[in-house]
């Protein structure tokens, strides 16, 4: 049997793992399914079309799988998507998709979601990623894998942020962030590339130098975006397959980015 406590309200269609645990006076709606090894921590509502994965942990006091705060939103059956191994701290707002994107908010494994944070209705987040406390994501915000969001982070609709970028304290986004670019500031600023964090994931002393001279190329040589995906695409195929896929990462979000890039 689950470990539920007396005072939790779990609705009998509810689908939860035997192993699940859920603390004191949290409510569980009746179309969630969590998974093995998963831990809901007291004064927790999970409500929706919600599917938890395994070995997550949510701490107390959060709202995840509620309605969309989204006018336009008529009740439908729109989703939620948790995958495992996240820890979700205090206060956290994760809401459903709608009818107007993919129908679904996604959140990937591994991730470190602090206190207060809000995933607004059809984000599309990573995998290994750090979002510190009160960072805010409007609707239809897309977060590559690895990404960190300093605390007070403030991103706004449709912006995509590629992986292993990472923003300062107090950022506000209205633009895109290419991959492994480090921004602060409102508004935001670029500031080079997030070498220790690609040191720490094991990134080579080439594959860094090659990723360093793709931002230079987009931000420091005067050339217009279009020049820019040129050089990009020469720099590519010269290099070696495990450098040049790094650089085909960094080149291919330039043809993603619909709001364009911060620049």
């Amino acid at each position: 049997m689950s470990t539920i406590h007396a005072t939790a309200l779990i609705d009998p269609r509810a689908e939860l793992d035997s192993s699940v645990e859920v603390g004191a006076y949290s409510i569980v709606g009746p179309n969630v399914k969590i998974g093995a090894g998963t831990k809901i921590g007291p004064h927790v509502v999970i409500d929706g079309h919600t599917t938890i994965g395994r070995d997550n942990t949510f701490f107390q006091f959060s709202s995840i799988g509620a309605a969309p705060q989204d006018k336009k939103y008529a009740g439908e059956p729109t989703r939620l998507e948790i995958g495992d191994r996240n820890v979700v701290r205090e206060f956290c707002t994760f809401n459903l998709g709608t009818t107007q994107d993919v129908g679904v908010t996604r959140l990937g494994n591994d991730n470190w979601i602090m206190a207060y944070v809000h995933l607004a209705h059809d984000c599309q987040i990573g995998s290994h990623t750090i979002f510190a406390n009160n960072a805010q994501l409007a609707g239809h915000v897309h977060i590559g894998d690895w990404v960190i969001l300093g605390g007070f982070t403030n991103i706004h609709q449709f912006c995509q942020v590629g992986a292993h970028a990472m923003t300062g304290m107090g950022t506000c986004l209205t633009q895109d962030v290419p991959p492994f670019v480090i921004l602060s500031g409102n508004p935001a600023a670029t500031h080079g590339v997030n070498t220790e964090g690609l040191k720490r994931r094991g990134f080579s002393g080439e594959q860094i130098k090659a990723i360093r001279n793709g931002y230079k190329t987009i931000y420091k040589s005067g050339l217009t975006l279009d020049q820019a995906k040129l050089e990009l695409d020469a720099a590519q195929h010269a290099a070696a397959p495990d450098v040049g896929s790094h650089i085909a990462l960094l080149r291919g979000f330039l043809d993603t980015t619909t709001r364009g890039i911060v620049r």
